[in-house]
């Protein structure tokens, strides 16, 4: 099983532990609910992420884990940060997390999830290419809306040339460079996307009000599906942002960023054959 500081959710974790104990004697969902007090059919539901380990049962499964101190404190935090709604508070409780885990790792992991923590800092990047690597701090700002301040916008300069996404080429000139950024498999990656997602959607709801409808696109489609459908209409989505990524790569002389931010979700559960 991983170290509880690659865990990002808590369940994640309590299933690795479950299929641990299955593989090396006979363990099952019965024994382990037992040991929370659960149903097993809501342990269950637990471990596939549908509900979350109540109140009760957090101190017993430090004790499971066999976790104390430091690591205890980071569960704790987990179970906090899987259950909280509040966008800004989950946020909060995951940074508080992070500065948990060792020295080591954190320096590894921080600049990439930096990257994701403000939506401006991937706004920079494609505005440098419209400014032609003109790295002026006061510039740039006066671009960014919704506004962002001038010291925001030189930490995210000097974060960029961090992560290998520009390179300097004088004083005031950065040339972009074409490095591969991927969130990977790791749990507190996931997050910082799955927050500024969070935060693209909030500024996509916020345009309605901010900008004409000639400047924007917005539009919305209810529709009924069965799995063959929405399999073919993610497939769909899949082609058009590859589309879009095609004819960016033909503009030439770019004079504005824009953002695109696709949705498709469920509003209702899947129904059951009868």
């Amino acid at each position: 099983m991983k170290p509880i500081f690659d865990y990002l959710d808590y369940r994640d974790l309590l299933k690795d532990l479950f299929e641990e104990r299955k593989s090396s004697s006979f363990y099952t969902y019965r024994m382990m609910a037992e040991t929370f007090g659960l149903d097993t059919s809501y342990l269950f539901r637990v471990l596939q992420h549908d509900e979350h380990l109540p109140a009760r049962c957090q101190s017993r499964a430090i004790e499971l884990l066999g976790l104390t101190g430091r690591s205890a404190e980071y569960f704790m935090l987990l179970v906090a940060y899987a259950r909280e709604r509040n966008a800004k508070s989950k946020k909060d409780i995951l940074e508080k997390a992070l500065t948990l885990r060792d020295v080591s790792r954190r320096e590894l992991l921080d600049a990439e999830i930096a990257y994701y923590r403000e939506w401006w800092v991937a706004a920079l990047r494609s505005l440098l290419e419209v400014v032609g690597g003109r790295a002026v701090p006061k510039e740039l700002a006066a671009r960014m809306t919704p506004p962002v301040s001038e010291e925001d916008i030189a930490k995210a300069l000097q974060l960029l040339e961090q992560l290998g996404f520009v390179k300097k080429v004088s004083s005031e000139r950065l040339a972009l460079t074409e490095p591969h950024v991927t969130t990977g498999a790791s749990g507190e990656k996931v997050a910082a996307v799955h927050q500024y997602q969070r935060t693209i959607l909030d500024l996509a709801s916020q345009s309605l009000a901010r900008f004409p409808k000639e400047q924007r696109d917005i539009s919305t489609l209810a529709v009924a599906v069965d799995r063959t459908a929405h399999i073919e209409i993610r497939e769909l989505l899949r082609e058009c942002r590859r589309q879009i990524q095609m004819c960016v790569e033909n503009v030439k002389q770019p004079d504005q960023v824009m953002q695109l931010a696709m949705a498709y979700f469920p509003l209702t559960t899947e129904g059951k054959e009868t």
